[in-house]
């Protein structure tokens, strides 16, 4: 018996259980994510697309009848085998699925994933570390204004001399009688009565009297007409000011591969940034043996080349700083890449650089060192890598990486953003 449901489908019905497949399936497509934006493009990594995921797991459950028992059947068009021949079972591997070359294989599953949903499984779990100048978890925040009022709310939002300044108001246009008005009635009519005067005048002050009642049994003293409620509206409100330092090597030592593994570690971090944080601020420096402050499209796709010296980077940082940003309001982050040459001449430059200038204004320096797989298990050490190393000991604030390969950039940079994982 399987279970049919004819019923129709407005609209954004099918949301809840997109999500719930998203959720039921979310480790395979973070996977699946991962390894799109390594073999991807770079300029492709972000937008909408489809990724295959294992089939398994994303069945949904159906009813149908049992067939308990022992059952001996013989298909029509049958030729091979008669009632009571067994059928061995098929080797491992050899039924449905598409195989590689060693025999393994699995059935896929393609799923198109939204820009909004591809970024929410790329980025989810990674923050800038340590915000600290009036911390927050995100760079924008919101903040509590008087908005008016409204005609509902919570009762700790109620506004009672508004309240009862439209309760005075309904009751003067309704003319409804005051309760001193009604106790002078009743004390003239007693009064009245106890000196004899003429009936019909008491009678019509006794019908005075009853109309006076029944106005203020009708017109109550306070309606829910009148209640009303302070209103507040969230607006945003920058809570910590950050900005992010790119800063990349153009030199000619950086061939198109060693380019194109910084452009998409920087493309991963811009995402990230613009995706994640509201209020930051992004200052794109490129160098050869001069640095200079870019637009975002001649940062990731001009070309330059020419000789190496890093020191002219670190240089142009520094004066943009004292320019622009006040040690004291903002929140400083720096991500280097390099394939770690450098000219001869910058080698001593480097390190007072760093720990005098920089490093002291910053709250977190990334150092990614891009280089060719180097195919052993020792990577040559750099001249540049060496001088960043013996900083970082004497300052954590700077944390170093390598990557050799595309498939790498992403453990790399979840790597440096992810609080869950040491930075050391």
């Amino acid at each position: 018996m399987n279970i049919v449901d004819r019923r129709s489908n407005p609209g954004g019905r099918s949301l809840p259980n997109r999500q719930r497949f998203l959720g039921r399936t979310r480790k395979q497509l973070q996977e699946a994510v991962r390894d799109a934006a390594t073999k991807g493009r770079v300029e492709e990594i972000g937008k909408d697309g489809s990724v295959s995921i294992p089939t398994g797991g994303i069945q949904e459950p159906t009813f149908h009848h049992g067939t308990g028992g022992a059952h001996e059947r013989v298909l029509p068009g049958n030729k091979e085998f008669e009632e009571g021949d067994t059928i061995a079972r098929p080797e491992k591997n050899k039924g449905k699925g598409s195989a590689g070359s060693s025999g393994g294989g699995k059935d896929e599953f393609q799923f198109v994933l939204s820009q909004e949903e591809f970024l929410n499984i790329f980025f989810e779990d990674l923050e800038l570390p340590d915000l600290v100048k009036r911390t927050i978890k995100q760079t924008s925040a919101t903040q509590s204004v008087r908005a008016g009022f409204s005609t509902s709310g919570s009762p700790s939002n109620l506004n009672l001399s508004r309240t009862m300044r439209n309760s005075w108001m309904r009751r003067i246009a309704l003319h409804r009688p005051k309760l001193g008005e009604v106790a002078e009635l009743e004390q003239c009519i007693a009064d009245m009565e106890a000196q004899g005067c003429a009936e019909d005048v008491i009678e019509a002050l006794r019908a005075e009297l009853e109309i006076a009642r029944r106005r203020m049994l009708r017109i109550p003293y306070i309606d829910p007409v009148d209640v009303r409620y302070n209103r507040f509206q969230q607006i945003p409100k920058p809570a910590a000011q950050a900005v992010m330092f790119c800063i990349m090597d153009v030199s000619g030592s950086m061939d198109e591969n060693l380019k194109d593994l910084a452009k998409r570690f920087f493309i991963l971090l811009h995402l990230f940034l613009v995706r994640q944080y509201k209020e930051v601020d992004i200052v794109f420096i490129r160098h050869t043996e001069e640095a200079k402050e870019v637009g975002e499209k001649e940062f990731f796709y001009s070309k330059e080349s020419g000789g190496t010296v890093v020191s002219t980077a670190l240089e142009l940082m520094r004066d943009i700083i004292k320019e622009r940003y006040p040690v004291e309001d903002w929140n400083i982050y720096v991500a280097q890449a390099s394939d770690g040459d450098n000219d001869s001449s910058d080698r001593k430059k480097i390190a007072p650089l760093l720990e005098d200038s920089i490093l002291p204004t910053c709250q977190y320096f990334v150092y990614v060192e891009v280089s060719k797989d180097p195919g052993r298990s020792l990577p040559r050490t750099t001249e540049l890598w060496q001088k960043y190393y013996e900083v970082s000991q004497r300052n954590n604030l700077l944390v170093m990486r390598r990557a050799h390969a595309a498939r790498e950039i992403f453990t790399v940079f979840r790597d440096l953003f992810s609080p869950k994982v040491s930075r050391r």
